[in-house]
């Protein structure tokens, strides 16, 4: 199994880009080229970072990819409150969705205190 499914850090953040495909569905077709890909990108980098980070040999390069994860889930955030305010998202959604994400970036600073 790889290393990084063991990552408490890329289990949550794999179940965010989950939780954001299943809301993007709903977003006005005409976000289909604009917003919905912007924010799978950057979350779905989250995940890949981390996962990436695992294979790293040295300090300095672990600390280098999950401090690119840790830049795609501010900006997740920002795509968060950008669907909020254009009404694509409930702020209960918006909340709920930076619950996860508040944990995310914990368990990240976690991972980059440690290498």
């Amino acid at each position: 199994m790889e290393i990084f499914r063991n990552l408490i850090a890329w289990q949550k953040a794999h179940q965010l880009v989950i939780e954001i495909y299943k809301l993007v569905k709903i977003f006005p077709e005409r976000e289909k080229f604009i917003l919905v890909p912007q924010i799978l990108r950057a979350a779905i980098s989250i995940a890949a970072n981390l996962a990436e980070g695992t294979k790293r040999k040295t300090s300095k390069d672990r600390r280098h990819f999950f401090n690119i994860a840790e830049t795609s889930l501010e900006e997740v955030k920002y795509y968060i409150i950008l669907s909020t305010d254009l009404n694509y998202i409930s702020k209960n959604e918006e909340n709920d969705l930076f619950e996860n994400a508040r944990e995310i970036g914990r368990l990240i600073n976690g991972l980059i205190r440690k290498s």
